[in-house]
This record gives structure tokens, C-alpha cells and sequence, in this order.
């Protein structure tokens, strides 16, 4: 699961990623969440892309209804499906970002 626009550039701290991780085990368990910053110059709903790890696909898609469209900071956050083969990898930016650093 992909979530955006939860923080902006340069709001990142370091509760951001335990916080994440334990508010969404309501939705299962999560074993694994990323916080990844994308370069200066990116608009900032989209600056700060954080990645969960469900251990089942049910508990991801309740994660994905329940935070999609959900307010957190005054900020509209984003739940999106990631492809799970990206995230093992590492290529968390987004396609277009991604082809041109290769």
C-alpha cells in the first residue's frame, strides 16, 4: 500500500514511521513500512511517499478503503495499491522519475 499527501516536504521526523506502522496494524499486520522522500521540486501532496507491508491482501485493501480520502493533519491523504514487485526492489519513485535516473 502506497499512501501520499500525509506530510509534506521536509515534515518527515522520527516517529513518522513507527507511528504509521501502528496506527494501521488495526487494519492486520503490518511487517514492513518505508518512508521515502522524493527530490526538492516535487509538488508537495506528492513529496513524501510512505509504503506498507500487509502480511495479507484483505488487510491491505482495508487499509486502502479506510485511509483513501481520509484526513490527517488537514492534509488529504492518498491510500493506493503498489505493485509489490517495485517495492522489494526499491523503485519507489514514480515511473517517470525512475526511467530517467537509469
Amino acid at each position: 500500500v502506497m499512501l501520499t499527501n500525509m506530510v509534506g516536504a521536509g515534515e518527515v521526523d522520527g516517529t513518522l514511521r513507527t507511528e504509521t506502522m501502528s496506527e494501521c496494524g488495526k487494519y492486520g499486520n503490518v511487517s514492513d513500512c518505508t518512508v521515502y522522500e522524493l527530490p526538492p521540486g516535487t509538488p508537495d501532496d506528492q513529496a513524501v511517499r510512505i509504503f506498507l507491508v500487509f502480511d495479507r491482501t484483505e488487510e491491505a485493501m482495508k487499509a486502502v478503503i479506510d485511509l483513501d480520502g481520509r484526513f490527517f493533519g488537514g492534509r488529504n491523504v492518498k491510500a493506493a495499491f503498489f505493485s509489490e514487485e517495485r517495492y522489494f526492489k526499491k523503485d519507489l519513485a514514480p515511473e517517470e522519475e525512475s526511467e530517467s535516473l537509469d
